[in-house]
């Protein structure tokens, strides 16, 4: 097979995985003019390159948040909720317009729309956020009304000072009032949100966002660590975690110093374990002695 129909191959079969609908392995065979081995090897070399594939039955599609999308679209993309308003807006305008067909047919293909808009509990969501959003701007005090919560199996009114939401706006952090500590708390099992609006916040001194690593864990301690990888090291990090590059700093021709805030050292240790031949800890004592403790504990 030629590169270049190889290469024409992969770009429909991700026009089509883009296009907002779903389809079967044999509907993309078809469409693409390829066998089902050969249809398996392109998704598997989309999702090594930053794709990330969802499957409902035996139908698929590629989720609009995929790093891929994430990398090339930062300066236009918006938050779920903020895509489900916006959408909400246009279906407002008088069908037959040929923008605003053109608006509609974008967000369809960019943000998986079926679960933003075509639910009561989503149109819920979107009123708690609203709420919250009203309330962090005001800072001002709610309370979270029957938060259901499967750690104490209870529903409670809640006390607290709003000030972040993550996650696509599916969570909020929040300063808890009873407790005196910060929380996060699923936006989904939010009952209502009702703003006292007699009473600012009075702890953002002690208010504490979140922090997110380039390995998905999370805490509210950001733990610096510097690295000298070699090209092997520095190669994998960037293909596998592309955010990695901007605090990659080159020392020499095949050395690189890695300056990175991490929530805490395990996804880093994994990485630097598997890698340990290629990689030096230049910074962070703590590091290095969790890096001792988790060898230590191997069995071989």
């Amino acid at each position: 097979m030629s590169q270049q129909l190889q290469f024409s191959r992969l770009l429909d079969l991700l026009l089509k995985l883009i296009d907002g609908n779903d389809y079967t392995s044999q509907e993309l065979c078809e469409v693409i003019g390829t066998t089902r081995r050969n249809l398996y090897y392109y998704l598997e070399f989309f999702q090594k390159y930053g794709f990330y594939l969802l499957k409902e039955g035996r139908r698929y599609r590629f989720d609009p948040r995929s790093p891929f999308f994430q990398q090339i679209a930062p300066t236009v993309s918006f938050s779920d909720s903020e895509a489900a308003y916006l959408y909400k807006l246009v279906n407002a305008v008088e069908r037959g317009n040929a923008y605003t067909e053109s608006i509609r047919n974008k967000l369809r293909r960019l943000y998986d729309l079926r679960q933003l808009t075509d639910s009561k509990m989503r149109t819920h969501q979107l009123q708690v956020v609203n709420a919250l959003h009203e309330a962090m701007l005001r800072k001002r005090v709610v309370m979270l009304c029957n938060y259901s919560s499967p750690h104490s199996r209870s529903v409670s009114n809640r006390v607290v000072e709003p000030f972040m939401l993550m996650n696509d706006d599916n969570d909020v952090r929040c300063y808890e009032l009873s407790s005196h500590m910060n929380k996060t708390f699923k936006v989904s099992r939010i009952g209502e949100v009702r703003i006292v609006d007699d009473v600012e916040w009075s702890h953002e001194y002690m208010h504490k966002k979140i922090f997110t690593d380039i390995f998905m864990f999370s805490g509210e301690e950001r733990l610096h660590v510097v690295l000298r990888l070699g090209q092997l090291a520095r190669n994998l990090l960037v293909e596998e975690f592309p955010r990695a590059a901007k605090w990659l700093t080159s020392e020499d021709e095949t050395h690189w110093l890695l300056h990175i805030d991490v929530a805490n050292f395990a996804g880093l240790g994994r990485f630097v374990l598997g890698l340990a031949h290629d990689v030096e800890v230049v910074e962070n004592d703590d590091f290095r002695n969790y890096l001792r403790e988790q060898v230590e504990k191997m069995n071989f």
